[in-house]
């Protein structure tokens, strides 16, 4: 799966992607993989801090826009404004919006319409494909 012809700022091969990122990562993020449910510790992390795309390290999410979901991934109302971009995903009979990270165009998730306010978007993130920064690490 392709997200789109799009040249981003960070642009890698295959090979250097595969070289940078863990298998579970590579698959997720470069591949449009899916983790398992409930299996991120990032699901349950409530602390002050930036969630950044693993792949690039482009801040994403703040803990201010992070909630519980119930669906066993890291789910967010809001991203960072510019962080994200998104396409139509047409996998597995259904239509859905794929969330990109719009610095090198890695997969991390989706998005649906049924979040809390003020937005009503529920971004539903892999947890592989970020890392958290907490506000007390440099």
């Amino acid at each position: 799966m392709k997200t789109s012809d799009k040249q981003f700022e960070v642009n890698k091969s295959e090979q250097e992607w595969k070289e940078t990122l863990t298998q579970e990562q590579f698959n997720v993020l470069r591949k449009h993989g899916t983790e398992r449910a409930g299996t991120s510790p990032l699901d349950k992390e409530y602390g002050e801090g930036v969630y950044k795309c693993a792949a690039c390290g482009q801040p994403l999410f703040t803990s201010e826009t992070k909630y519980d979901s119930g669906t066993g991934w890291p789910s967010f109302y809001k991203p960072i404004e510019g962080a994200i971009e998104t396409s139509v995903d047409r996998s597995l009979f259904m239509t859905r919006t794929e969330v990109h990270c719009s610095r090198c165009g890695s997969h991390l998730g989706h998005v649906f319409p049924d979040g809390p306010k003020p937005t009503g978007q529920r971004y539903c993130m892999n947890g592989v494909s970020l890392d958290f920064n907490s506000e007390t690490e440099e």
